[in-house]
């Protein structure tokens, strides 16, 4: 689809992506509290109406229903008018979505009703969602790569997996893609996986660039302890205690260079972690079409040295989180 937003070349796929992407983990119900459809199709629609060109989700997310909504959200566009989607496989669950196990699983029958699910004939992008524990990567790559050979996807990548794991399948054949989690909070990606990755011309889009919340700038103690139960964060350590009030404070302290841009907490948050060498873009979820516009401007925001100088010191003066501060 075209896009009016600024595009980065997603490592060496051909494929130009806008420096943010729609995560649709939460919109899958499950591990995220109750969702509301209606409200997941038209936060879909409107980020792709603001120019947001690609959607990033996976077979568990809702055990297949954050997929069947994605499709219900696009099934009225023409081919020029979608987004990319990129979905995920190799984790299975409970039928009521909870327990994921990284256990041995028919990865192209996962692809298959994906495909189906989606309503497409072949997946743009699709990535091993975690490192298994009982099959070896050796398998499940070689499984990955006979779906590009065979067409049902036009790329391959990792989600989740380390240097070490990310040599062993290069070796078999290149891997286009990884997704680590990255943000403001949780930095170790800085210092092992990005430098890996641009070396290689292997395209990154990181998750929970927001910490799944915490730096938004609306996140308090109360609306913490007031979380769902089946909400994943209850059992989250960033959530709690010492952490969860560094994390907080971290997020205040990013509000005098969000002021100074016109933009929100959350948005300098995501822009943050773009500024960061080897990091194509960012997945950020959303359920609803304000939530889309609470973050939007971070697909444009370029933060400059004296931005990113104010971050650093707040990293240090709040001790949130681990990994190096400063982009590089």
């Amino acid at each position: 689809m075209r896009t009016s937003l600024p595009t980065r070349p997603f490592g060496r796929t051909g494929l130009d992506i806008t420096r943010v992407g729609f995560g649709a983990w939460a919109i899958g119900g499950n591990m995220w509290g109750p969702q509301d459809d209606d409200e997941s199709v038209a936060a879909i629609r409107h980020a792709v109406e603001r120019g947001i060109n690609w959607i990033d989700t996976a077979a568990v997310y809702g055990n297949g229903h954050s997929e069947e909504v994605i499709a219900r959200a696009l099934g009225s566009l023409g081919p020029a008018e979608r987004p990319l989607v990129f979905t995920k496989g190799g984790i299975v669950r409970d039928a009521d979505g909870t327990n994921p196990r990284r256990t041995a699983v028919d990865i192209r029958g996962q692809c298959e009703r994906s495909l189906r699910r989606l309503g497409v004939e072949r997946i743009d992008l699709y990535q091993l969602h975690w490192p298994s524990d009982d099959v070896p990567l050796e398998r499940s790559w070689a499984e990955m790569l006979r779906l590009k050979e065979d067409g049902l996807v036009a790329h391959v990548g990792l989600s989740n997996h380390s240097v070490d794991q990310l040599e062993e399948a290069e070796a078999m054949g290149h891997v286009e893609t990884l997704q680590p989690p990255f943000s403001a909070i949780r930095r170790s990606a800085a210092e092992t996986v990005l430098p890996w990755c641009g070396q290689r011309g292997t395209g990154v889009i990181c998750y929970s660039p927001m910490q799944a919340g915490l730096l938004t700038g609306a996140f308090t103690p109360e609306r913490a302890a007031s979380l769902a139960e089946n909400d994943h964060r209850r059992a989250n350590l960033e959530f709690h205690g010492d952490a969860l009030m560094a994390n907080l404070a971290l997020a205040e302290a990013l509000k005098p260079v969000a002021d100074r841009h016109g933009v929100g907490q959350g948005a300098v948050a995501i822009a943050w972690c773009l500024a960061w060498p080897g990091l194509t873009g960012a997945i950020v979820g959303a359920r609803s079409p304000g939530q889309v516009d609470g973050w939007i401007a971070a697909a444009s925001l370029d933060l400059d040295a004296d931005d990113l100088a104010k971050i650093e010191a707040a990293i240090e003066k709040t001790g949130a989180g681990e990994g190096p501060a400063r982009p590089t």
